[in-house]
C-alpha cells in the first residue's frame, strides 16, 4: 500500500483539525485560531493552538506539534494507518489499494511539475521576443506594473502549433499530452494547445505551476482557454492564486473571490493580495472548504448583471447544505457592465472598498434574487416565491441553522405582503404636509446643525472639493472623468472648476500660487474666499503640515474621491424622494399608499448612510443628523 504525499496532503485538506480535537478536548475561538489547554501535559493556561488554516496544532508549553495523523497516534493512540483508516472513512476518501506501480506513477507526476516548469520558463521567454510584441502591447494598454508582469508569471504562446513541443522536445511527446501542453488527436501528431495567447500560470498551494491560462489576443474564441484536467490540476479543486491569497488573508481577515485571474491581477495591482478565483466553472463545494480555512465570511465579488447574480445564487447552493455555526459567505455586485480593473482604475480604491463594505449577507442575497426575479402580483405568484425560498432551506444540513434561515425568510416575507393599517387621518395628513409618520415611530427633531447640512448640503460639499483642488491641483488628473460629469447649478462653481480643469490640461505641474494667479480676477477673489480658514471643516479640504507624509495626501485623494460620489449621489435621492412622495400624496387606496411610504423610509435609509458617510468627511461631530 503506499499513500502519495498529494494524497496525504488531500486528506489533510478535507480534516477540519478543532473539529476533531474538539471532539475530546474544549477549544475556544481566540482570533483565527482555537485555543484549550494542552492535553499532552497538565496545565490550568492554555497554551496549546490549533490551526485550521495551516492544518497543525502546537503547544506553546511542551511543544506538541502535529496534524489531523499525529494527532490520532499521539493522542488516541491509534497505528498510522488505522489513524488514516479512520480519517479517510470520515472524509469520504478511499485508501488507496496496494499498488507496486504507485511509486513509478508518482515519479511521473514529478516529472511533469518538471513539465510545468519547463513550459512556463519558455512562455516568459517568449514575452520578451519579438514574437511577444502584441501580448507586451496588451499588457501596457491594460496598465500592467511590470512588477506585477514578473511576479504573476506573465509569458506568451507563439501562434504556432509546434513552436513549445519541439522547445520541449527533449521531454517524452506522451509526457507533453499528459501535462495538458499538447492536444493528441487520432491519426495526427500532437500540437500545441495554446497558441497565440497572454499565457498565465497556475499555480498550487505550493507556488508550483500546475496548468495554464491563456487569453486570445485579437479576435477568435474561446477568449480564455484553461488546461484541461491533469494528474496535476483539478480545476474543482483549485483556486487560482491561493498560494499568494492565503498569507495575505492572515493580515487582511478576509478573502475575496472574483470571476477570473485577469480581475485577481488587477485587484492585487490595486492593492488587494487577498483575492483568488474559479477557474472557468462555478464555485464548489471544494472550493468553498478551500476558502473558509482562510475566511469565515468569504466576499464573492461578481457582475452585477443577471448573470453575476445567477453566479452568485449558484455559489449560494453549494454552500447552503455546507453552512456551519460561524461559517458563511457574503456576496458582493459590482456595478452592471464593470469589472473591477474599471472600478479601481477609475473611481480608486476607496470605491472599490465602498462595494465590499456593502456585501449582502447569503441569506439577504437569496431574498432580494428570488424577490426580483420573478412578478409578485398574484397569490400563486407569491406561494412561488414561498416555495423558492423554502427548497433553499431545505437544503442546510445544520439544524439551527436551517430553522434560522426559514425564520429569516417567514420575517422578510410577511414584512413585504402584510397590509399597511392606518389610522384614519395618517393619509389626509400625508397629503396635507408630505411629513406623514406611522403614530407609533418617535422622530426625534433635527438640530440646528442637521438642518443647516440638509439645506445646503451639496452647496457646502462642493465648496470643499473646489478648496481641495485649489490647494492640491495633482488630484484634478486623478478625478478628471468624475469631475467633468458633475452637475452644478451656481455659475461661480461652475465656472471655476471648469477653469481649474482647463489650467490644468494645459499646465500640469503648476503649484498652487502660481495657479492662483491664472484664474480670471473675479475667479481669484472667489479662490481666495474659499481658501480661508473659516470655511466648513473638511478634512480633506484642509492644508497638509510639513511634517505630514505622503501617505498623508493619499489620504486627502481618496476622501476627495468619496466628496465627489457623495455630491454626485445627492440630487438622485432628493429626486427619487420627491417622486414617493408625490405618489404617497395622489395614492387612491391603502396599498398604493404603503408601496409609495414605503419607498419614502427605503430613501430616507439611504439618505440617513448619505449623511453618514458625510459626516465621516467632516472634522466636526455630525452624529445627530
Amino acid at each position: 500500500m503506499s499513500l502519495t504525499p498529494q494524497w496525504l496532503d488531500e486528506l489533510r485538506s478535507r480534516t477540519t483539525l478543532s473539529a476533531l480535537i474538539g471532539r475530546t478536548v474544549k477549544i475556544t475561538k481566540a482570533g483565527r485560531e482555537y485555543k484549550a489547554c494542552c492535553p499532552f501535559h497538565n496545565e490550568n493556561t492554555p497554551s496549546f493552538t490549533i490551526n485550521d488554516e495551516k492544518g497543525f496544532y502546537h503547544c506553546f508549553g511542551c511543544s506538541a506539534h502535529g496534524d489531523a495523523i499525529r494527532w490520532m497516534t499521539d493522542q488516541r493512540g491509534l497505528g498510522f494507518m488505522d489513524a488514516v483508516k479512520e480519517l479517510a472513512s470520515e472524509a469520504g476518501m478511499d485508501v488507496p489499494a496496494p499498488d507496486p506501480r504507485a511509486a513509478k506513477k508518482q515519479e511521473q507526476r514529478n516529472s511533469l511539475y518538471d513539465v510545468m516548469t519547463a513550459a512556463q520558463e519558455f512562455f516568459v521567454k517568449q514575452l520578451g521576443s519579438v514574437q511577444g510584441a502584441h501580448a507586451r502591447e496588451y499588457l501596457k494598454k491594460r496598465v500592467m506594473k511590470q512588477q506585477i508582469v514578473t511576479e504573476f508569471g506573465f509569458g506568451y504562446a507563439p501562434d504556432n502549433r509546434g513552436a513549445l513541443k519541439q522547445a520541449l522536445s527533449h521531454f517524452d511527446t506522451a509526457m507533453l499530452v499528459e501535462a495538458g501542453l499538447l492536444i493528441s488527436v487520432d491519426g495526427k501528431d500532437p500540437y500545441d494547445r495554446f497558441r497565440g495567447r497572454l499565457m498565465i500560470p497556475i499555480r498550487d498551494i505550493r507556488g508550483r505551476v500546475i496548468a495554464f491560462g491563456g487569453r486570445i489576443l485579437g479576435d477568435g474564441e474561446p477568449k480564455y482557454l484553461n488546461s484541461p484536467d491533469t494528474p496535476l490540476f483539478d480545476k474543482g479543486r483549485t483556486l487560482y492564486n491561493l498560494d499568494k491569497a492565503s498569507p495575505a488573508s492572515r493580515q487582511t481577515g478576509r478573502v475575496i473571490v472574483c470571476e477570473g485571474y485577469m480581475d485577481v491581477i488587477a485587484l492585487a495591482q490595486a492593492g488587494y493580495p487577498d483575492c483568488v478565483a474559479p477557474l472557468g466553472t462555478a464555485v464548489t463545494e471544494q472550493q468553498i472548504e478551500m476558502l473558509w480555512r482562510m475566511s469565515e465570511a468569504p466576499i464573492l465579488c461578481f457582475d452585477g448583471d443577471r448573470a453575476g447574480q445567477k453566479a452568485g445564487v449558484r455559489a449560494a447552493g453549494r454552500a447552503l447544505p455546507l453552512l456551519k455555526p460561524g461559517h458563511s459567505l457574503r456576496i458582493s455586485n459590482l456595478p452592471a457592465g464593470q469589472d473591477p480593473d474599471d472600478i479601481v482604475g477609475k473611481e480608486g480604491k476607496a470605491a472599490f472598498d465602498a462595494i465590499l463594505s456593502q456585501a449582502k449577507p447569503l441569506d439577504a442575497h437569496l431574498w432580494h434574487y428570488e424577490k426580483a426575479s420573478q412578478p409578485l402580483n398574484t397569490p400563486e405568484e407569491r406561494a412561488g416565491l414561498k416555495q423558492r425560498l423554502n427548497d433553499y432551506v431545505s437544503t442546510i444540513g445544520n439544524d439551527d441553522i436551517r430553522n434560522l434561515y426559514g425564520q429569516a425568510f417567514r420575517e422578510r416575507f410577511d414584512a413585504l405582503f402584510q397590509k399597511a393599517k392606518f389610522k384614519p387621518q395618517q393619509r389626509q395628513n400625508f397629503k396635507k404636509n408630505g411629513k406623514w409618520k406611522p403614530y407609533n415611530q418617535i422622530e426625534t427633531p433635527p438640530s440646528d446643525k442637521a438642518r443647516s447640512i440638509g439645506a445646503h448640503g451639496s452647496d457646502i460639499l462642493l465648496q470643499a472639493i473646489l478648496t481641495c483642488l485649489l490647494r492640491y491641483p495633482s488630484l484634478i488628473s486623478l478625478n478628471f472623468e468624475q469631475l467633468s460629469g458633475l452637475s452644478i447649478k451656481i455659475d461661480w462653481h461652475k465656472n471655476l472648476l471648469d477653469s481649474l480643469i482647463d489650467n490644468m490640461d494645459r499646465k500640469e505641474t503648476l503649484d498652487n500660487e502660481a495657479f492662483h494667479t491664472i484664474l480670471e480676477p473675479s475667479l481669484y477673489n472667489k479662490a481666495r474666499q474659499l481658501l480661508r480658514a473659516d470655511q466648513p471643516s473638511f478634512a480633506f479640504s484642509k492644508n497638509i503640515s510639513k511634517g505630514d507624509t505622503k501617505d498623508d495626501l493619499n489620504q486627502i485623494g481618496a476622501d476627495l474621491s468619496e466628496a465627489i460620489r457623495l455630491y454626485k449621489q445627492k440630487p438622485k435621492l432628493d429626486s427619487e424622494l420627491e417622486d414617493a412622495s408625490r405618489r404617497a400624496t395622489m395614492a387612491e387606496n391603502d396599498d398604493e399608499f404603503a408601496k409609495a411610504y414605503e419607498d419614502t423610509l427605503r430613501i430616507g435609509k439611504a439618505k440617513k448612510e448619505y449623511n453618514r458617510r458625510l459626516a465621516g468627511l467632516l472634522q466636526q461631530d455630525l452624529s445627530d443628523i
